[in-house]
């Protein structure tokens, strides 16, 4: 299966967003995931020294997941700003934790293993990307 039919098979909307128009704001409550279907966009993270880009998502990337991993209240760890005209899919957060619910035990441990991981290094980038000069 392709990145663009597991996408469509989850697709709920498409919106559109301007150049440097934010689509998700660190610290604010969320409930959507989204996959970039035309465009770009930039994922930055509030530092001391001010926004960090911590990457840059292109046509099939999918970002704001990690609310699908989180409990209690959810709030977004990082900002995303469109780069340029960018058209992104909100993906059906229902079906995602129904399927997700159906997997296996193992491979759910696996799968919060590696999210763990992965808010690890997020962290750790930052941190580095502080200490730069």
């Amino acid at each position: 299966m392709t990145v663009q039919q597991f996408i469509y098979g989850y697709l709920a909307n498409e919106v559109v967003y301007k150049d440097n128009e934010y689509i998700i704001k660190e610290g604010s409550s969320g409930e959507w995931v989204y996959v970039v279907l035309e465009g770009q966009v930039s994922v930055k993270k509030m530092t001391p020294k001010g926004l960090v880009t911590l990457d840059n998502l292109k046509e099939g990337d999918i970002f704001g997941e990690m609310i699908l991993w989180q409990t209690g209240e959810r709030r977004r760890t990082a900002s995303v700003i469109a780069d340029g005209r960018v058209k992104v899919g909100i993906l059906n957060i229902d079906q995602l934790r129904q399927d997700y619910e159906s997997i296996s035990p193992r491979l759910k441990a696996l799968m919060n293993s590696l999210m763990k991981r992965l808010e690890a290094t997020t962290k750790k980038a930052v941190i580095k990307a502080v200490e730069m000069p």
